[in-house]
């Protein structure tokens, strides 16, 4: 399996394991999609086999310590020497999951992050994969003011 950063090319693809992924209330749309890789398409970790993208995670960079819903649908929020890379989306294809890989795709953003002097990674999540997260070192900061797809979240912060 191969990991890499996104391009246009990768739009219709992204939209497709978004949409398998997330219920249509919370799932980013295509022109959600077009409007962040025009302008942070290095901040989009795609997982491949065989040349499908079977698992991404993808976000923009902020100086704010949480993620507000406004950020998902204005890619211009993002400032690429930001403190915090946020993470939109955690994707995997339903039969590619339990095998590591998004696993391994928060870790290469986490990477990425700290090598670009961040302070460290945000996302948002439900109740029940806050301990799923942790895994990774992130700590529950408590229920979010995010109402995104008309859901309670929980921010999540990995602070380097």
């Amino acid at each position: 399996m191969n990991i890499r950063t996104a391009t246009m090319a990768d739009l219709s693809a992204l939209t497709a394991v978004e949409a398998a992924c997330f219920p249509v209330a919370e799932a980013a749309t295509e022109a959600d999609f077009a409007a962040r890789l025009r302008i942070y398409p290095n901040h989009f970790w795609l997982l491949e086999q065989d040349g499908e993208v079977v698992s991404f995670v993808n976000g923009m960079v902020t100086d704010e310590p949480t993620i507000r819903d406004e950020m998902y649908a204005n890619a211009s929020l993002h400032r690429e020497d930001g403190a915090w890379q946020a993470i939109f989306g955690v994707n995997t294809l339903p039969d590619y999951r339990r095998r590591g890989l998004a696993g391994q795709l928060l870790t290469a953003a986490a990477e990425d992050a700290r090598t670009a002097g961040r302070r460290g990674c945000i996302l948002t999540c439900k109740d029940r994969l806050i301990h799923y997260y942790e895994k990774f070192g992130y700590q529950n900061q408590g229920v979010s003011q995010s109402v995104h797809g008309g859901a309670v979240w929980y921010d999540m912060t990995l602070e380097f």
